[in-house]
């Protein structure tokens, strides 16, 4: 009898600190893999858990995430891109009411923005709002740095996948595959470049090969409207993604503290969130603390009634 490997997989319930605008990945997987065939398809929807084609191969995530990437693969990358963004509009699920007009980038960046105050930011502030406060959050931080964006270049919407990290990236022997679509919005292209170049961490050569070859890549497949703005409005949602995860990206070193930690969890936490910090320190006026008074905010919230799930993004 023919055995073949597929994929089981269950969402994770957790705390919300990304968007979700479809509820079934496997609705998008549906019109994704008729233009990437590449992507392994959804075989079968039970409602709390999922089967998918298998595809061989290692995430890129285990190799040696110091050594720049292939030549080859940043072209593979940014010809991913481009074809992600030439899936037809109507063949996607429905967006909801309230999504900004295709092309309103700056409405867009609002409402992702928005989410992360109100979706990320405000309901765990007082959980850890001593912590927030003891290492320079402000309260209204998401909301000066609203204030504060430019009004950005129209550009038309696409489909993002917003979450291409080397987790998500599975080399096998002639290519690779992006898997992973459950964060896939419609929306601005640059915010998908973006998300991209900061969760990759390029050096500084590849990331602006990155974006070179993403541009290049647009222009071949007809999209040059999708760049529009890039050199100007890049920059605004790589100061976003750097804010935004300021927040679960503190919350989730906090969390992750086993009930008895060591000195050596509260450096290694520390470290975390001062990565993070320094990260967000331009878009959101930060001033970062030394590491010393991070470890000492760490320990003081670790030592109040601070115990509760951890979140994922």
């Amino acid at each position: 009898m023919p055995r073949a490997r597929v994929k089981c997989r269950t969402p994770l319930q957790a705390v919300e600190v990304v968007p979700r605008i479809w509820p079934k990945e496997n609705e998008v997987l549906a019109v994704v893999t008729r233009h990437l065939k590449e992507v392994p398809r959804c075989l079968a929807d039970f409602g709390d858990w999922s089967m998918h084609a298998y595809h061989a191969g290692k995430p890129l995530a285990e190799r040696d995430s110091q050594q720049p990437l292939q030549p080859e693969l940043l072209k593979g990358l940014a010809e991913f891109f481009a074809r992600t963004a030439a899936v037809p509009k109507d063949e996607l699920p429905p967006l909801r009411a309230d999504w900004p007009a295709d092309g309103d980038t700056t409405g867009f960046l609002h409402w992702l923005i928005d989410f992360t105050e109100e979706r990320v930011h405000r309901p765990h502030r007082e959980h850890f709002a001593t912590l927030f406060e003891a290492v320079g959050i402000r309260p209204h931080a998401m909301a000066d740095f609203k204030g504060g964006s430019p009004r950005l270049v129209e550009r038309p919407f696409c489909l993002l996948h917003t979450d291409v990290h080397r987790a998500n990236i599975i080399i096998d022997g002639s290519g690779f595959a992006v898997i992973d679509w459950e964060l896939a919005l419609y929306g601005d292209p640059l915010h998908d470049l973006a998300t991209h170049l900061v969760r990759m961490d390029y050096d500084k050569d590849q990331h602006w090969e990155m974006r070179a070859l993403w541009r290049e890549e647009m222009v071949r497949a007809g999209l040059a409207a999708h760049t529009a703005g890039l050199d100007t409005d890049l920059q605004v949602y790589l100061d976003f993604e750097y804010a935004q995860s300021v927040f679960p990206d503190v919350m989730r070193a906090a969390l992750a503290l086993p009930v008895r930690a060591m000195d050596d969890d509260f450096r290694d936490a520390a470290a975390q969130v001062c990565r993070a910090l320094r990260r967000a320190a331009e878009p959101l006026k930060l001033e970062v603390p030394d590491r010393r008074k991070v470890e000492a905010a760490l320990r003081d919230w670790h030592a109040g009634p601070a115990r509760r799930p951890g979140t994922d993004r």
